[in-house]
């Protein structure tokens, strides 16, 4: 599965992996918005640059976003007043705002084709109780100077396109498709949709907050851009070159960034960039964030449905949004989003996305579906800045709260500035060392648990009873002579197996029935079910 922005891009910039020792000035650990955007801030200035990339460029959350550039991030301005004060809240506004500018800024500078183009963003509710949210949130923006406007049902655009005779319609067989191929599902796999849909559909807002002037394009264009643009002005970039390892020399003036295949890079300053921080210690960013895995889909209309960006305020959130593809028009959909490993039945997720998108355009045909993972803070604030008080000209990114578009242009400014010993205006509000946040006992409770099996690699053998208890297709934890093997059946019978333990810290993992993936609870790693490692950050794979 591939988002639409991936597989718009038919031919891009590739990158070679590292195959040597080198020594450099700056090192960015990450491919995504962040280290790109920091990447290319640096190439102004004389600074020998080196960017590492596990995989390929913007190919994981950035790649798989919903591509919204806006100050807009839920109700979140009336949180940041009451719990920082208004100045606070304003600045956090005015780096977005900032960060919006700076994006079109360098798309006009750099005539990158990226397909951005000016919207208005809306938070929506369906709900009664929750529009006294609204109002708040309208006020607080207001408050410290925002742009906000109150939004009644009639104004928004989005009521005008429920289909009653859609939803309604119980004995329909809901479509699915992906590759372009269709096929039925079960009436009962619908009702189960259809028990969380009761909760959404139709869509009905009847109260909104609009933000002028926001926006949104094609993530993968614009990070390809960039890509080739720092790499023409001398950054080094290189895929496929997973760091494994950072630590510092002795006389702490070099850190030493060392790759899975051996190769080190030295250098007097990193820039930790990959969503979820790859260091433990120091730093301890996994006492502080989770991670959130949501889901998306394209639907094919044939025309433009609806001009603005959507999203709920309420659980389930929906967000949406649409594009231009090619000639065609795309409605995007994206949400059902859960704390990643959370131990749920996750096969109707793409299905409750669908039935939204068949709501509003029941002619329509789905075109791709993808999943992507978020960091979210314990204090909904992004972490910019030093890494640690223990480390110098050590810097980080992360815990964007599924708004790292904007965010990705903040901490690119933010740790340039560091970099280059100048004041920024806006680093004392995402300070990654801050100590404000408590620790939220419920969501660390299993986070440093330690496990023997994941210290001990074992032959892991399975009885066929065990193995006969589980289905074609099915995936689980079974428990052999006390020790636990995660196994799974494919369609054809073949038994994968695996030990259960993330390799990040020791968590026991949970199985994805709908990716097919085995997910740590914890901190949000992610593996195939062969064990492969997906999503970091763990920077091994598991035992077998």
């Amino acid at each position: 599965m591939k988002s639409c922005w991936i597989d718009s891009v038919k031919e891009r910039n590739k990158f070679d992996a590292l195959e040597e020792n080198i020594k450099t000035d700056i090192c960015i650990i990450g491919g995504g918005l962040a280290g790109l955007s920091t990447a290319y801030n640096l190439s102004k200035y004389n600074i020998r640059t080196v960017l590492l990339e596990k995989d390929e460029i913007c190919k994981q959350t950035s790649g798989n976003s919903t591509a919204k550039i806006t100050s807009q991030h839920g109700l979140i301005y009336k949180y940041l007043t009451d719990s920082k004060g208004k100045d606070f809240a304003r600045k956090y506004y005015d780096a977005n705002e900032e960060a919006i500018r700076t994006i079109k800024d360098i798309i006009d500078k750099e005539k990158i084709d990226c397909d951005f183009e000016y919207q208005p963003a809306y938070v929506f509710t369906q709900k009664v109780q929750e529009v006294e949210k609204i109002k708040d949130e309208v006020q607080a923006v207001n408050n410290f100077g925002g742009n906000s406007k109150l939004i009644e049902a009639k104004d928004i655009e989005i009521n005008k396109l429920n289909s009653a005779d859609y939803v309604e319609n119980k004995g329909a067989k809901l479509k699915i498709s992906g590759d372009n191929i269709e096929k039925e599902n079960l009436d009962l796999e619908r009702d189960t949709v259809k028990e969380r849909m009761k909760q959404v559909l139709p869509i009905k807002a009847i109260a909104g907050i609009k933000f002028e002037n926001q926006a949104q394009f094609n993530p993968y264009k614009y990070g390809n851009a960039i890509a080739k643009i720092c790499s023409d002005s001398g950054i080094k970039i290189f895929e496929h070159s997973k760091v494994v390892d950072v630590d510092t020399e002795d006389d702490d003036e070099y850190y030493v960034v060392t790759l899975e295949n051996g190769c080190k890079v030295k250098a007097k300053y990193i820039v930790i960039t990959t969503k979820y921080p790859i260091v433990n210690i120091p730093g301890f960013y996994f006492v502080k964030m989770y991670q959130s895995t949501s889901y998306g889909i394209a639907m094919q209309t044939r025309e433009q449905l609806f001009k603005g960006m959507y999203i709920s305020s309420e659980e389930p959130t929906i967000s949406l949004r649409t594009a231009k593809f090619g000639d065609e028009n795309l409605l995007i959909v994206v949400g059902f989003d859960h704390k990643t490993g959370a131990p749920i039945d996750l096969s109707n997720a793409y299905k409750y996305l669908e039935e939204v998108a068949k709501s509003l355009c029941p002619e329509g045909k789905i075109k791709y579906h993808w999943n992507t993972e978020d960091c979210i803070t314990l204090d909904k604030i992004p972490y910019i800045g030093n890494f640690s008080s223990m480390w110098d000209n050590a810097y980080v990114a992360t815990g964007f709260n599924k708004w790292g578009i904007t965010t990705s242009i903040i901490a690119a400014k933010i740790i340039t500035d560091k970099i280059l010993r100048k004041k920024n205006e806006y680093e004392e509000i995402f300070k990654a060392t801050r100590l404000e946040p408590i620790k939220n006992i419920k969501e660390v409770t299993n986070m440093v648990k330690e496990s023997v099996n994941s210290l001990v690699v074992k032959k892991l053998e399975v009885p066929q009873e065990e193995a006969n208890q589980i289905q074609n297709g099915e995936g689980k934890i079974v428990e052999v002579n006390g020790q636990k093997i995660g196994i799974y059946k494919d369609d054809e019978g073949k038994i994968y197996k695996v030990n259960p333990v993330c390799k990040h810290l020791g968590c026991e993992l949970s199985w994805n029935n709908l990716d097919k993936t085995w997910d740590c609870p914890c901190h949000g790693s992610r593996y195939d079910y062969k064990g492969n490692l997906i999503y970091g950050p763990s920077v091994k794979n598991l035992d077998k």
